[in-house]
């Protein structure tokens, strides 16, 4: 059983994910500075970003009491996320994807060489057309 769990834990997927976990955590730290400090801001500055909280119906239930349907903090949600998936894009994603392309046109590997083209169904029936007729006995 110690050997088992021994052999889980030093397998190098588990050794990943864990320093995964740890890396985003620290990143997601930076994303929210940025989306703070620079894209809230940024949002203030068109709409009076917290007020949006406060946007949304109230209507009175059956008991008399007052609910409140705040549709201002969904927005507000999905504003924040589009501007945090824009910051990891734009900050991150793009320029990482852009070092790994000049990095593979350095070595001279093409996305051409990195994935060979397969025929098509149409070419693949053709093979199979010409090897039934140069089968014997046809």
């Amino acid at each position: 059983m110690i050997k088992g769990f021994k052999e889980f834990i030093l397998r190098g997927n588990v050794i990943d994910l864990a320093v995964a976990v740890v890396i985003g955590a620290a990143f997601t730290a930076i994303v929210n500075a940025i989306v703070n400090g620079l894209i809230n801001p940024l949002i203030a500055l068109i709409f009076n970003a917290s007020s949006l909280d406060a946007v949304g119906w109230t209507v009175v239930n059956i008991n008399g009491e007052k609910v409140f349907f705040g549709f201002g903090m969904i927005v507000g949600a999905i504003i924040n996320f589009l501007a945090v998936a824009v910051v990891v894009y734009f900050v991150f994603v793009y320029p990482m994807n852009r070092i790994k392309e000049r990095a593979a046109a350095r070595a001279g590997v093409t996305p051409a060489d990195e994935e060979p083209k397969l025929p098509t169904e149409q070419e693949l029936l053709v093979q199979i057309r010409d090897l039934l007729e140069k089968q014997p006995g046809r």
